[in-house]
């Protein structure tokens, strides 16, 4: 399968251009994360999402080293856990030895720590961004007030906030609110928040010759919303990134919009 091109520039002014549709690692560890992983990569997928809490960090740099795939072609992606906030730096060189890379191409902050923006934790993901650790720097589950927060006390933000969302979930307006601020807006969790058995589902997918599954993710690609779909099966995995071969009409758009 060729691999697609479809990738967002981030807006730090950085060389990194994170591709639309990445591969989830969540809730999968051991063997089942390195076959998946190792699947994704073959399938063409160029854009790992994983995270400390995933416990799965050595795995998917395993199934990256054994893929034959150069390092520079695949974008990584990683998270803080909240309750790493004051030791950053140790959480980071962790997660660096456990990938096995010199720098990730996204690190997170995977959650608000205690709920609270803490610019604090942010100030050190900009010291790793600028010491080269990490190529962008984001965060994950914040609201457009907690990113204002954050550039208040730094001057620098976020370029991605990965957020759940779905057309059973879709905000015009914090959509809108976030790309106001510049911040790229990445969505997990759209299959498993939308009801698969949807009238309205069926019948675009009809339409179209696609799976249900097919059309949220392509709805998410044409708000240019970057997806990280997850599936530790080798035909969903495919499935899943074969999103390029058709196009949602702006009536079909529309209808996902405000389906609930």
């Amino acid at each position: 399968m060729t691999v697609p091109t479809a990738s967002l520039p981030l807006p730090d002014g950085s060389t990194a251009a994170m591709p639309m549709i990445g591969f989830g690692t969540w809730r999968m560890r051991g063997q089942q994360a390195y076959e998946a992983t190792r699947a994704a990569l073959e399938v063409g997928y160029r854009h790992i999402d994983t995270a400390t809490m995933y416990g799965n960090e050595a795995e998917v740099g395993r199934a990256l080293r054994d893929s034959g795939v150069a390092r520079e072609d695949v974008f990584i992606t990683t998270k803080l856990l909240s309750e790493d906030a004051g030791r950053e730096k140790r959480a980071l060189a962790d997660s660096l030895r456990n990938l096995g890379v010199q720098q990730v191409d996204l690190w997170l902050i995977h959650w608000p720590p205690g709920g609270m923006a803490a610019p604090e934790v942010w100030r050190e993901l900009i010291s790793a961004q600028d010491t080269g650790f990490v190529r962008a720097i984001g965060v994950s589950n914040y609201s457009p007030e907690q990113i204002d927060e954050l550039v208040r006390a730094t001057g620098r933000a976020p370029v991605v906030d990965q957020i759940p969302w779905s057309p059973a979930r879709h905000d015009a307006a914090l959509l809108a609110d976030l790309r106001s601020r510049n911040v790229v807006v990445e969505g997990y969790s759209p299959i498993k928040r939308t009801p698969m058995d949807s009238p309205v589902l069926a019948e675009i997918a009809g339409r179209h010759g696609r799976t249900p599954a097919q059309v949220v993710l392509r709805w998410h690609l044409q708000h240019d919303i970057v997806i990280i779909p997850k599936s530790a099966h080798a035909d969903r995995i495919a499935e899943n990134f074969d999103l390029f071969g058709f196009t949602l009409t702006d009536d079909e758009m529309r209808a996902l919009d405000y389906w609930k």
